[in-house]
């Protein structure tokens, strides 16, 4: 049975198969559903500025006046 994962950046679910798994000289990894996130975390971005991310959009609530 394949494991699951999470995207360490955004949150969402990696299907099996898909994604990448970053593995520094430590031995810890990281997992990214999608270049996007690789690419966002490479230049230093944080997932909490970002409003596409699971921790960026959760403070936002769009009330309808």
């Amino acid at each position: 049975m394949p494991e699951h994962r999470d995207c360490d950046y955004c949150g969402d679910d990696i299907e099996p198969g898909t994604g990448t798994m970053f593995v520094r000289t430590n031995g810890t990894t990281i997992h990214y559903c999608s270049a996007k996130c690789e690419k966002n975390a490479d230049l230093g971005r944080e997932p909490r500025d970002l409003e596409w991310t699971e921790d960026g959009g959760a403070g936002t609530e769009v009330s309808e006046e």
